[in-house]
């Protein structure tokens, strides 16, 4: 039995898990439905309390929640050569074992904007340390009488630093 059970997760995270295609017709059928799509993207490369709390809370905002993460070149392009720790396949999977979370796509370019006016969700949602006038998409979903908001910031969950104090560790 289990197994069973088991073996049923594992399918409804990878179920989440999306093409940008999906991930439209999801929002859209949402949408229909008079339901409240949030958006949300990052790299999202080593998962901690931090990004638990703030997708959790962006959730809160509305009825289904998509993520987009970076593609392991555009997180490289980002974060610098020894980054993503993670691929992006097994962070996407990660992500939609997340119950918060109802969708995860990846994308390849350095920012969300095409995905989001594809996506055209009602909430676009980014962490604390976006402040609202630099959000990519932002002017967009504005534009559309959506809302746009800025999550607080978790002090100590940076995964740049927990992957320098993960280093440190190893050299002592």
């Amino acid at each position: 039995m289990r197994r069973k059970i088991r073996a049923a997760r594992i399918r409804r995270a990878a179920h989440k898990v999306k093409s940008l295609a999906g991930a439209v017709r999801a929002a859209r059928a949402a949408q229909r439905a008079g339901r409240r799509v949030v958006f949300t993207n990052g790299c999202f490369d080593l998962l901690h309390q931090g990004h638990i709390r703030y997708l959790e809370q962006a959730r809160n905002l509305g009825d289904l929640l998509v993520v987009a993460i970076n593609g392991d070149g555009s997180v490289r392009r980002l974060k610098g050569p020894g980054r993503p720790v993670v691929p992006a396949v097994q962070r996407a999977e990660v992500l939609a074992g997340l119950e918060a979370v109802d969708a995860v796509l990846v994308f390849h370019e350095l920012d969300p904007e095409r995905v989001i006016r594809a996506i055209r969700p009602d909430v676009l949602v980014k962490g604390g340390d976006w402040p609202v006038d630099r959000i990519v998409g932002a002017e967009f979903v504005l534009s559309r009488g959506g809302a746009v908001r800025s999550l607080p910031y978790v002090a100590g969950t940076s995964t740049t630093e927990l992957i320098r104090r993960i280093a440190a560790a190893q050299r002592d």
